[in-house]
């Protein structure tokens, strides 16, 4: 599939954790995380995701494992609820790149729409 880069699909890898607070950047850009510790400093990068929520259908989202915080931040796609404190697992099932620093904000705004895109794609079928 287009847009995926050189990284062969993985073994689905679960994290599990209580929804924090964060720094709230993904929010002031339009675009609202979760975040759960990551407990594997060696993952890093984005990816398509599904998180699960107790008693709900698995939601479909872009996420950001930052290993240099530790923290593992998902944007659900097409949701508006707030999470904070609940259980989640989120389950990152395909790479698609690696994290960046971005020249300005509209450029990491367009890396952001295209992430959506390829996991809009991604989980399509």
């Amino acid at each position: 599939m287009e847009g995926f880069g050189p990284w062969p699909s993985l073994t689905t890898m679960k994290f599990i954790g209580i929804v924090q607070k964060g720094r709230g950047r993904g929010r002031e850009l339009g675009y609202p995380t979760i975040n759960i510790p990551l407990t594997d400093a060696s993952v890093a990068g984005i990816y398509a995701a599904r998180v699960y929520v107790k008693g709900s259908a698995p939601y479909i989202a872009a996420a950001f494992a930052d290993s240099s915080r530790g923290v593992l931040e998902a944007h659900l796609l097409d949701f508006e609820d707030d999470l904070y404190g609940l259980e989640i697992t989120i389950e990152l099932h395909k790479k698609i790149r690696e994290a960046a620093d971005f020249e300005s904000e509209k450029v990491l705004k367009e890396a952001i729409e295209s992430d959506i895109a390829i996991t809009r794609e991604y989980f399509k079928n």
